[in-house]
């Protein structure tokens, strides 16, 4: 099938490689020329494992393209997902400006029947509005059908969450629609869950709301481990085994990062407060996820005693591992608080560097783990990439001025700390 996906950030990038790589033809539209560019060359501009490879092999076969014409994309497809950006308001509400005029430029070009996907993760109601500013602005009156398909992607495993999907959501009002769209999906063998076009938008903010919910409630917990003497991971591991709560999202930490469990929280409050409910559970969830990083930048303040003048390491930047995404990375309010203390930060970051350069000041960055812990009187660990799992600790020790590891992630067996000589902390433990 002809597809055309308007939007190459995250969302839409992924998407469109994979649609390809499962046979359709696609067109990506943008209108940044700086990113186009890179597109062309096959340089994805995000940092995703396997996403660069798939791209330039269905660039090379001629089912994947990048345009900047959003009048050819329109015509040259049956489909076309709008994956647009829906920043945050001030207030949480999700900003709907790019929808907006992306349905406009659709209605105002297209020439026949087309399904049009809001792929975006937008509020309740968004498919009704897409679908009054088509008709508005479509003089010649040529039919379509809006449909809702949310994604369920993880940064740094996107690729696999796309082809090995757990389940793919589509909200429609009809038949036709519906073949469509299964059309699309069906060589993902993924279930697909049909649904109206309202539950549809629910499902995604009703999820990652959910997950965010559990994150808050373990790193909850962990303060009331610290406070008791007991383990968090123990206490996460019995829950875990019991099927209705389930292992995953039960690991104590600093928080949630990245851009969308703080922006879809947030949106999923303004929602409800408009709809005329007060959602106090997932404010409290906010506020937890605040909090947590406020006290671990206390346990690290604590145990240093005077933070003015000393060099501090940062092992990770970036939100989670496998991304360079710095969107509500807990690595930035820690950096600042901690040099508002008067301390000297050094970090290292497989793959973040770049973007955390564009919102820190006065970082010294690293080549490598080692560099950072040179002559730093504590170490940092902000984000558990794989590689900080295996450093050589006797050299880590070694080339610090004092031994101190404070871990935001468990990523470390405290015991084994304590026996290569470290003074270790850690979340609930």
């Amino acid at each position: 099938m002809n597809i055309c996906i308007i939007g190459t950030g995250y969302v839409g990038l992924v998407t469109g490689v994979c649609l390809s790589e499962v046979g359709h033809n696609v067109i990506c539209i943008d209108n940044d020329e700086n990113k186009l560019a890179k597109l062309k060359k096959n340089i994805v501009p995000i940092y995703e494992p396997g996403l660069e490879d798939l791209m330039r092999k269905n660039t090379q076969s001629g089912k994947l393209s990048f345009s900047s014409d959003i009048i050819e994309g329109v015509n040259l497809s049956d489909v076309i997902f709008v994956c647009v950006n829906t920043p945050p308001k001030p207030n949480g509400q999700a900003d709907l400006t790019y929808v907006e005029g992306v349905a406009r430029e659709i209605a105002t070009c297209m020439t026949s029947y087309k399904v049009i996907v809001d792929k975006s993760t937008v509020p309740v109601k968004t498919g009704e509005k897409v679908a009054e500013t088509i008709k508005r602005y479509n003089k010649n009156n040529i039919d379509f059908d809006v449909v809702s398909s949310p994604e369920f992607l993880r940064e740094g495993s996107a690729v696999e969450d796309t082809i090995k999907s757990d389940r793919i959501v589509i909200g429609l009002d009809n038949k036709r629609a519906e073949k469509v769209m299964r059309e699309i999906y069906e060589p993902f063998g993924a279930p697909i869950i049909i649904t109206d076009i309202k539950s549809a938008e629910l499902i995604k903010h009703a999820s990652n709301a959910f997950l965010a919910t559990k994150i808050s409630f373990v790193n909850a917990l962990s303060n009331i481990c610290e406070h008791s003497g007991a383990n968090v991971e123990e206490v996460a591991l019995g829950m875990g085994f019991d099927k209705r709560i389930g292992k995953s999202f039960l690991n104590a930490g600093i928080g949630y990062g990245g851009s969308c469990f703080p922006k879809d929280v947030a949106a999923f409050i303004k929602i409800a407060d408009e709809l005329g409910y007060d959602f106090e559970l997932l404010k409290t969830v906010e506020k937890i996820n605040r909090t947590q990083i406020e006290s671990f930048i206390k346990k690290i303040e604590e145990t240093l005693w005077v933070v003015k003048d000393k060099t501090i390491g940062i092992l990770g930047l970036a939100f989670k591992p496998n991304t360079d995404d710095m969107r509500n990375a807990p690595s930035v309010p820690i950096i600042q608080a901690l040099q508002q203390e008067g301390a000297k930060i050094k970090a290292y970051d497989p793959q973040a560097v770049e973007n955390a350069n564009l919102l820190l000041d006065n970082v010294i960055y690293c080549d490598n783990p080692y560099d950072v812990a040179q002559d730093a009187e504590a170490l940092v660990l902000v984000t558990e990439w794989d590689e900080f799992a295996k450093l050589d600790m006797e050299k880590i020790r070694q080339l610090m001025v004092h031994p101190i590891l404070i871990d935001g992630r468990n990523l470390y067996d405290p015991e084994k700390m304590v026996e290569n000589g470290f003074i270790y902390k850690s979340i609930g433990r």
